[in-house]
């Protein structure tokens, strides 16, 4: 009986000239990223289930991969056993929880503020769909060790810069801070403890407009004037005073700010509905939306407790995300094309009459003028060998002991 040899769901291969392009856009994103002076560093997939437990990574926690013990360490013997007595690891579901960790592991070794860059892959158990797989790349800037607000205009500005220089224009970076919408939702009535269900419905205003919202809101019994007062701020427009004037401030610096580095080429707004999912966020969130895309396609914001939660001290941080996968699909759909690097060119030949060492030695002085070469034996039908050849990509083909230099594609 055959094997299945599909991916696993949620998963996918990549066929080479996909690959190309995935390589082509990290590449990109990570030279802007060095240029404006980050660092790249590299942490596990694997994390402690309980470090991935108590990370505050809202509805992430529901999706992580858990890791069955192993060994004599399992043990499915014991009554009454709960999950956690049958792992003790999992994968990241993002890339800011292992920061924090490698930051609180590392920090006497690393220089303040310390600005990193991470570009690797994450994991969630998500139900697949377009947009939505289950193992995927993000690509991250953090600034840690800056408390002021030139951290997240920084961020802003060269996460714009790397998405231009991809040939995305006009797109919109949303602004808001989770000290102002707290002190919006306590304004309007709400008690403490009722912020993060307040937040999850506010949240899904993009999706079901106000009345959306209200109707949600009332749904979960909350007072009818409390939710009309909060409906009606809601509708408000610039930074309201919700008691913390610093985060009123800065979020409007960072604002103008953006807005003049931007130049026209995208949009800034204030959103008071921008909320973020993930609940380690301290203060400052911001998304990128694009017309491209039903969703954001690159998110971020303050988090200034998470590494204090694993040393003990705070320390202040705040990060920036693109979602590669997103941004692939965008460039996918409309034919998008990385500009050719070097010349493709395949030497061929004959298995059975040439000398390998010279086929190679021949290879490598074509490599020397800047092309990239591969060597293939001759086929029997070398027609059919050289249209595969073309269809795959190469620019150039070069018969070995026959031809003075690659010439471009033509039957023999």
């Amino acid at each position: 009986m055959a094997v299945n040899v599909n991916p696993v769901r949620g998963t996918r291969d990549f066929l080479y000239q996909e690959v190309l392009l995935r390589d082509y856009v990290q590449g990109v994103i990570l030279d802007t990223y060095r240029e404006c002076g980050f660092t790249r560093i590299a942490t596990p997939a694997l994390e402690n289930i309980e470090l991935l437990d108590k990370s505050d990574g809202g509805e992430n926690l529901n999706l992580i991969f858990k890791i069955l013990k192993r060994g004599q360490k399992l043990d499915l013997s014991r009554d009454n056993l709960k999950e956690n007595d049958l792992v003790d690891m999992g994968l990241r579901y993002d890339l800011t929880l292992p920061l924090s960790r490698y930051f609180a592991n590392n920090r006497a070794k690393l220089r303040e503020p310390f600005k990193v860059i991470q570009i690797d892959k994450v994991y969630r158990a998500e139900r697949p769909q377009k947009g939505r797989m289950r193992e995927f790349y993000q690509c991250d800037i953090d600034i840690l060790g800056d408390e002021s607000c030139d951290a997240e205009t920084e961020l802003i500005y060269v996460t714009a810069k790397a998405l231009r220089r991809l040939g995305f224009e006009g797109f919109t970076v949303r602004v808001n801070d989770r000290r102002i919408l707290t002190g919006m939702i306590l304004a309007a009535g709400f008690d403490e403890q009722s912020v993060p269900s307040v937040c999850i419905t506010f949240d899904k205003l993009d999706k079901v407009g106000l009345e959306g919202v209200r109707s949600e809101l009332l749904e979960k019994g909350f007072c009818p004037e409390t939710v009309e007062r909060f409906c009606s701020s809601a509708c408000g427009e610039g930074v309201p005073e919700c008691g913390d004037r610093e985060a009123a401030e800065n979020l409007r610096t960072v604002v103008q700010r953006s807005r003049e580095l931007a130049a026209g080429a995208y949009r800034v707004e204030y959103d008071r509905s921008l909320v973020r999912g993930m609940g380690y966020y301290t203060g400052m969130v911001f998304e990128i939306a694009s017309d491209k895309f039903s969703g954001s396609i690159a998110g971020g914001g303050r988090y200034d407790k998470m590494v204090g939660r694993l040393s003990g001290e705070d320390v202040p941080a705040v990060g920036f995300s693109i979602g590669f996968e997103r941004i692939l699909q965008i460039l996918t759909e409309a034919g998008y094309q990385p500009p050719k690097q070097k010349l493709r060119t395949a030497l061929l030949y004959d298995r059975a009459a040439d000398d390998f060492i010279e086929v190679l030695r021949c290879a490598e002085s074509l490599r020397e003028t800047g092309c990239e070469v591969t060597v293939i034996a001759k086929a029997k039908k070398m027609g059919r060998q050289l249209d595969a050849l073309q269809e795959e990509g190469f620019d150039n083909r070069m018969i070995f002991g026959r031809d003075d230099s690659p010439a471009p594609f033509v039957r023999p």
